[in-house]
């Protein structure tokens, strides 16, 4: 078990951010079969490139990088806030200095796959953070960039559910809906899914909490740099996979409001912005805006500003309407 000691002034730095760095190194991992399988229409669309990718350049050497509990810190940057961007990212992991990435590459790359002479040949070079680098932007490219809008408004959906929870109900509530396995227990985040690692203080620098769409389960940072950090499933992640949800069908609603009002009504079970839904659903936001105005003409939705956004959500009437057409 893995146990968390947060004082109030840890609740008061806690925050959430995104990383597009650690959901490509979940995805190459789960394409590696490292990790929780991909569901099989992706595993189907993206095996191909990935396959090629490993023939074609450096990603083997960055593959060679990951353990089955942990990976190299300098592939994967603490984010800085919910705007991070694979150029960020990128660029931070570029300027990865040799000696550190030396000294993760030591610890961390250790097993058959790094003993192979063209990934040792990587990994031994003195240009090795850049051949790293350049292997993973290629990753990027290929495999995630053209999902990552679609994955990142699921992730970003998801922290405008959490900050509404700990507005209506607490922290409490907010972390022990992260998992399953967490418990807040006296004075503390309790989470039994990890083995026996003891207790960590978070000493007054707050928990960094990151939605993931690739994360098989949960996990965890808990050295430097990265700040104490804990990387969940966002929510929304199992339709996107075609996983059975506890989500009412659409059949009866589609047949009441047509199929794309039917997909927004169901989609807003936590406060949504049009470019958030827009981007989750794969759909216009020309055509998103133009249904939201007639859900909310026929009372079923109202929207409020939050920010600089303007975050629509399900009246009484349009809960009523979503429960029924189960």
């Amino acid at each position: 078990m893995l146990r968390f000691e947060v004082s109030v002034e840890d609740l008061l730095r806690s925050r959430f951010a995104l990383s597009p760095a650690m959901d490509l190194c979940f995805l190459l991992r789960s394409l590696a079969g490292q990790d929780r399988p991909l569901p099989r229409a992706w595993a189907t669309r993206l095996l191909p490139a990935f396959e090629r990718l490993r023939r074609e350049s450096e990603l083997n050497a960055a593959l060679a990088l990951h353990t089955p509990q942990s990976g190299p810190d300098f592939v994967a940057p603490p984010p800085r806030g919910l705007n991070q961007t694979w150029a960020d990212d990128l660029a931070i992991i570029r300027a990865t200095p040799l000696e550190a990435a030396r000294h993760e590459i030591a610890t961390n790359a250790t097993g058959p796959s790094a003993c192979d002479p063209r990934v040792r040949a990587v990994l031994d070079s003195t240009d090795a953070v850049s051949r790293i680098a350049e292997a993973m932007d290629q990753a990027w490219h290929e495999l995630l960039a053209t999902d990552w809008p679609q994955l990142r408004a699921i992730c970003e959906r998801d922290v405008v559910h959490r900050v509404g929870v700990i507005g209506e109900h607490g922290w409490v509530t907010t972390i022990e809906s992260l998992h399953p396995s967490i418990a807040w227990q006296a004075g503390g985040i309790e989470i039994g899914h990890f083995p026996q690692v003891g207790t960590v203080r978070l000493a007054g620098d707050g928990l960094l909490l990151i939605p993931s769409v690739f994360v098989a389960n949960i996990a965890a940072h808990l050295e430097d740099p990265w700040p104490r950090t804990l990387i969940y499933r966002a929510r929304g992640t199992a339709a996107l996979w075609g996983e059975q949800e506890s989500v009412p069908r659409p059949d009866a609603l589609t047949a009441l409001v047509g199929r794309s009002r039917a997909r927004l009504l169901l989609a807003l079970d936590a406060p949504a912005s049009t470019s958030h839904l827009a981007r989750s659903l794969a759909m216009a936001p020309g055509a998103v805006g133009d249904h939201l105005a007639i859900l909310r003409g026929a009372g079923l939705l109202v929207r409020a500003r939050s920010g600089r956004s303007v975050l629509y959500r399900r009246t009484p009437l349009g809960e009523a309407l979503v429960a029924g057409s189960g």
